[in-house]
């Protein structure tokens, strides 16, 4: 038996078990045919890697637009299939910049890249720098946790220096910031928010491998002469956000007669207070800017049911990949897996949701920027396009399954929710059961769109891959584990070779559960007690 024809039956099992309240005698079954097609031209050359700010990220919008308007979906913003996001493009000047960091009244020998990268928070392209350095800790106000870093400091002003990831689980408190899994207050992007709202004039971030959970290098490719990007509305960030490497944080803390080992460990104290450095950041932060419009795209089918049609379940994907990059050899990051697998698999499933539609109504959103820090999402979140109070759930898709079907399926995050229970019933009725839950030790539940969601109170996760093969487990398995040396690489292309009857499944299963949502007698709720457990808004 053909492995097209298990992921057919299973998925005319689910639809057979929920049929649409609008129409019993319809399924809503995804097709292979179109999702390939999609998938082809996505990651083609064509599109050029579908970069933010580049020509290919204007052809893949005015691609999506085109095919939801021909499969009939109506606009998700009034008469509009775009939903503009305004965003800066950064590129720091090093050779232009005179910033340095001095301790113990003398400056340090660093280079920038080598052993540290800053670029303005603010998408300004200019910054003068007087500022002296305080060591916060994790820089982590946690009132669920009883953590507060700052005590009341007065920060303002102050260049912040911060470790990365959270306080580590004790004897005493074994699960203490989730145990061994990173929350959102051990990522990144939450020590830059934190030390905008602490007033401060910047933040530097030390890097460790084990703590970032990446090398060195992964900071250099994405901060070191190249463009950035970050939304130019709304909050904006402190003017300047770095990293430095441990090395280089050792001899910033010894010149200031401190050690920065007894620091760390003080920091893993709840009684730990910040310390003001013998240290400080002088000169000048030049960076070149630009401001570019990207676009959400979002198209709904509206609900059949006269009260719920007002209330709807958003299926996305981020659209975007790297690019073009370099000057040779092959300069193109088709991005076939990451992330033109998620992009076709919503234009497959919006052409069943639009043939069988659900009593609420569905929205198929394909963002921005996910690239460059969940942009795109972030900026639907702040300014949605539908009510999120009457929001019942965000299903996210994001590098899809080419190899092969599975009898799991991977929803990590849903367990946050009510959607956990809903989750297990859809797989249950494709004959699928959920992959067992992992420690998420490099925080993956914070770094894809769902999470721009869940932190204003939809509930919200990300559809992955399952891993139990049933053709040629050992072989699939190989096959999936060997993308890990194509991901964010150029050799990331479509095969027209690829099985796709395992990403027909991923999509038909993500379908499925957002039609049981959609048909829900009731809007999913969170958890009690759950750090995202927070009205809708």
């Amino acid at each position: 038996m053909k492995t097209s024809f298990v992921a057919s039956a299973l998925a005319m099992s689910l639809a057979l078990a929920f049929p649409a309240h609008a129409d019993a005698g319809k399924t809503a079954v995804v097709q292979e045919a179109p999702l390939r097609a999609h998938l082809q031209f996505l990651s083609s050359d064509l599109l050029e890697g579908r970069g933010t700010g580049q020509r290919g990220g204007d052809l893949t919008v005015a691609y999506l637009e085109s095919q939801a308007m021909a499969l009939g979906l109506k606009p998700g913003n009034g008469d509009s299939f775009r939903q503009p996001v305004l965003i800066a493009g950064v590129k720091t000047l090093p050779a232009e910049s005179t910033l340095k960091l001095e301790a113990g009244g003398k400056p340090l020998d660093i280079a920038f890249g080598k052993d540290w990268v800053y670029a303005p928070g603010d998408a300004a392209a200019a910054h003068s720098l007087n500022a002296q350095l305080v060591f916060v800790g994790y820089g982590i106000t946690a009132p669920d946790e009883q953590w507060n870093d700052f005590k009341g400091a007065g920060l303002k002003g102050k260049i912040l220096v911060m470790m990365v990831n959270d306080p580590q689980p004790t004897a005493e408190e074994p699960n203490r910031f989730n145990g061994k899994g990173l929350t959102y207050y051990g990522r990144w992007s939450y020590k830059f928010e934190e030390a905008q709202r602490q007033g401060a004039a910047g933040v530097l971030l030390i890097h460790t491998t084990p703590t970032a959970s990446y090398g060195w290098s992964v900071i250099q490719n994405s901060w070191s002469g190249v463009e950035r990007f970050q939304l130019a509305a709304g909050t904006l960030g402190t003017a300047l956000q770095g990293w430095v490497t441990e090395d280089t944080a050792r001899a910033l803390f010894s010149a200031a007669g401190q050690d920065l080992d007894a620091l760390r460990a003080a920091a893993e104290k709840k009684d730990f207070k910040p310390l003001a450095l013998s240290a400080t950041m002088t000169g000048e932060m030049k960076a070149a800017v630009r401001k570019v419009e990207q676009f959400n795209v979002a198209a709904v089918v509206p609900g059949t049911d006269p009260k719920l049609k007002d209330e709807v379940v958003i299926y996305s994907a981020h659209w975007d990949h790297l690019g073009k990059q370099g000057d040779s050899g092959d300069t193109i990051f088709n991005g076939a897996v990451d992330n033109a697998s998620g992009s076709a698999a919503l234009l497959a499933m919006a052409a069943e949701a639009r043939r069988v539609p659900a009593r609420r109504s569905q929205m198929f959103l394909w963002v921005a920027a996910e690239e460059q820090g969940l942009l795109g999402s972030s900026a639907y979140a702040s300014s949605p396009l539908w009510p999120l109070a009457k929001t019942a759930a965000n299903l996210n898709l994001d590098s899809l399954n080419f190899v092969g079907v599975t009898r799991d399926i991977g929803t990590q995050g849903s367990e946050r929710t009510e959607l956990g229970k809903l989750a297990e019933t859809a797989a249950k009725a494709m004959g699928m059961q959920i992959a067992p839950a992992k420690p998420d030790l490099a925080g993956g539940y914070f770094r894809s769109d769902h999470f721009s969601f869940a932190k204003k109170g939809v509930p919200a996760f990300s559809i992955s891959s399952g891993r139990d093969y049933i053709k040629d487990p050992a072989g699939a398995k190989a096959k999936a584990e060997a993308y890990g040396k194509r991901y964010h690489q150029a050799s990331d292309e479509y095969d027209p070779g690829w099985d796709l009857s395992g990403m027909v499944q991923t999509a038909q299963y993500t379908l499925n559960l957002g039609r049981l949502i959609a048909n829900g007698a009731k809007l999913p709720e969170w958890k009690a007690g759950d750090a995202f457990a927070v009205p809708r808004n």
